[in-house]
């Protein structure tokens, strides 16, 4: 096990466990936060060993979002000049970019959710493949109770996964989306009647995706997401490119060869990534 500030990390049969550990300030988003997993999502995506990754919590709450401290001062948000709104826009964006390193990651994201899941946890949360929920969580884009706009993904993201108008009333009015109501709407994939349950669910699905062959989950990803943002016709050539750069005879042959003798099949990783910048 990996200790961080606002985190612990475990591994095991390359499913990576991403928790939550800071219940006494309901697991808030602060500088340290935002560093911390930034880093962790930045060696996952590198390494190539983890094949899913789960994200839950601790505590009676997934996470109160952004931690309300940083509008006292602890982040500067100049809006007297041009200059300082300027700076606004690449804060924003440099946030931004993280929970997009989440949803970019090349591994699934199964995100365990219990009690509030309130502002930036929305942000996150909606970043990821697959959401468990307890019956007692619920869902609230609480910027807008604040007296801001949501600005780190929800309004970008939401949209594609419930009804459009939804979406508006919940940004407008600030309520809360229940859990029951999120399973409606097809916002979480299952709900759980303990936390306990809920972990339990998301490591089983995270363990049923390591199983198979990581660059085929790539793959599939890759394909989801693009087919999400583009036209039919479109998705179609890229799938066809997709397939025939990573298709394997030989992953073919041990999946079918491992489903007939009922045992776990062996796949490669994928390969580690370097940034170009670091090498010699």
């Amino acid at each position: 096990m990996t200790s961080l500030t606002c985190f612990t990390l475990t591994t095991t049969d390359h499913v990576v466990h991403l928790v939550l550990n800071r219940p006494e300030s309901m697991n808030t988003m602060h500088p340290t936060f935002w560093r911390e997993l930034d880093a962790v999502l930045t060696r996952l995506h590198q390494s190539g060993q983890a094949r899913a990754l789960v994200i839950s919590s601790t505590g009676k709450h997934f996470s109160a979002g952004m931690a309300l401290e940083l509008f006292a001062g602890a982040v500067a948000m100049d809006d007297q000049s041009p200059e300082g709104r300027a700076a606004i826009f690449d804060l924003l964006t440099d946030m931004q970019a993280t929970f997009t390193r989440l949803e970019n990651l090349r591994m699934p994201v199964i995100v365990a959710i219990q009690g509030g899941c309130i502002g930036g946890a929305v942000d996150m949360v909606t970043a990821a493949c697959i959401r468990y929920a307890t019956q007692d969580a619920f869902f609230c884009i609480q910027e807008i109770n604040i007296g801001m706009v949501a600005d780190v993904g929800t309004l970008q993201r939401l949209p594609k996964l419930i009804p459009l108008g939804v979406v508006k009333e919940l940004a407008y009015t600030g309520r809360r989306l229940p859990a029951a109501q999120a399973l409606n709407y097809g916002l979480i994939n299952a709900v759980f009647d303990t936390p306990e349950a809920l972990l339990a669910a998301a490591l089983q699905c995270a363990q049923e995706i390591a199983a198979k062959p990581p660059v085929a989950i790539w793959g599939s990803k890759q394909a989801i997401h693009y087919a999400r943002d583009h036209a039919v016709e479109d998705s179609l050539r890229q799938m066809g490119w997709l397939q025939s750069a990573i298709w394997s005879n030989q992953h073919v042959r041990e999946s079918v060869t491992a489903m007939q003798q009922r045992r776990a099949g062996e796949f490669p990783p994928l390969a580690p990534l370097q940034a170009f910048s670091t090498l010699d």
